[in-house]
């Protein structure tokens, strides 16, 4: 079992930042790839980033050039560094370890995004 624990959501204005973080613990040493995805109000949950262990990254069209995904390895945690924020960021950011077929969830933070 692996346990994701995030922090860093909150209420900011449009054009501002905010860094996500996931932190992981438990059986983590097989996991690859971790990631985020976003569930917008009223939609599905989406992409976000993703990067692997080795520190390939990629982004959904919708953030490239804004956020910057990374992770830290000796410490098992991954970031999401969410820059020029625009209303349309506003949704509950999931973080996530682990293949599409056995992949593990953290419980979430709220990111507002104020125009």
């Amino acid at each position: 079992q692996v346990q994701l624990v995030e922090s860093g959501g909150g209420l900011v204005q449009a054009g501002e930042s905010l860094t996500l973080s996931c932190a992981a613990s438990g059986s983590i040493f097989s996991i690859n790839t971790m990631g985020w995805y976003r569930r917008l109000p009223g939609k599905q949950r989406e992409a976000v980033a993703a990067v692997t262990v080795d520190g390939t990254a990629n982004y959904a069209d919708s953030v490239k050039g804004r956020f910057t995904i990374s992770r830290d390895n000796a410490k098992n945690t991954v970031y999401l560094q969410m820059n020029s924020l625009k209303p349309e960021d506003t949704a509950v950011y999931l973080c996530y370890a682990g293949p599409l077929l056995q992949r593990y969830w953290g419980q979430g933070t709220q990111v507002t995004v104020s125009s």
